[in-house]
């Protein structure tokens, strides 16, 4: 059953999914607004009934996803939105517990809050991460420099401090920061530059005009950091 939020703001979950099973959002709080973005194309909405789900094309990942919705809802965003993938606990398996404790009013509502455990530090070529990544089968860099560049019209840092996995929560006062063009700019970006999903994870906190990560973590030279110890959780 369903916890009932006990705050009087508003508080979104938006879900970016590719056919991966979200019957874990009906366990989120009631009173906590649910979307599911569907890029797979084979969620039926009556599975979900406590979620709205939109479909839209696949492109862009979960980047282009939600870029998406921070357009679309821009005249009615939530006071905060935890933005996360379709399976979204490899990176949060604390997710549940740490949107009743915003929900319930046990936690502040954040201004900008990386989701996850593990602080890491990509250099602006993608040549500390991104190459040696197993997934990156050819070894390619990644130009988060050129990234950078297009979407903030200024040079890249040499070092880019993020937690892994693409997913955040940000007040709607933080969203608005960036005006309707640069989300455009960013929604256009996420469909069309090559591997942008990845310059994206890297830059979430910038690209809502917060700085995310702190620098004492990463103090004495440190590029990664393991806040807690990591385990998976089913939902």
């Amino acid at each position: 059953m369903r916890g009932v939020m006990k705050v009087h703001r508003t508080l979104d979950v938006v879900v970016a999914r590719y056919r991966e099973p979200v019957d874990w959002t009906r366990h989120l709080p009631r009173g906590v607004h649910v979307t599911v973005y569907d890029k797979g194309h084979d969620l039926d909405p009556a599975s979900v009934p406590h979620a709205a789900v939109e479909q839209l094309p696949n492109v862009g990942n979960e980047a282009h996803t939600y870029c998406h919705h921070v357009l679309a809802r821009r005249d009615r965003l939530a006071d905060a939105t935890f933005f996360v993938q379709g399976h979204p606990f490899d990176h949060a398996h604390d997710l549940h517990r740490v949107v009743r404790a915003v929900a319930w009013g046990r936690e502040p509502m954040p201004d900008f809050r990386w989701l996850g455990f593990i602080v890491d530090t990509d250099d602006c070529r993608g040549r500390r991460l991104f190459a040696r990544w197993s997934k990156n089968r050819d070894g390619r860099e990644l130009a988060a420099d050129e990234f950078f560049e297009r979407l903030f019209g200024e040079p890249c840092p040499a070092e880019l401090p993020f937690y892994p996995g693409g997913q955040f929560a940000a007040s709607r006062d933080r969203l608005l920061s960036r005006s309707p063009e640069f989300w455009q700019r960013a929604l256009d970006l996420a469909a069309t530059f090559p591997d942008a999903a990845h310059c994206f994870e890297r830059l979430w906190d910038r690209v809502v005009g917060a700085r995310g990560v702190d620098p004492s973590l990463l103090a004495d030279g440190r590029k990664t950091v393991y806040l807690k110890p990591v385990r998976r959780e089913a939902g």
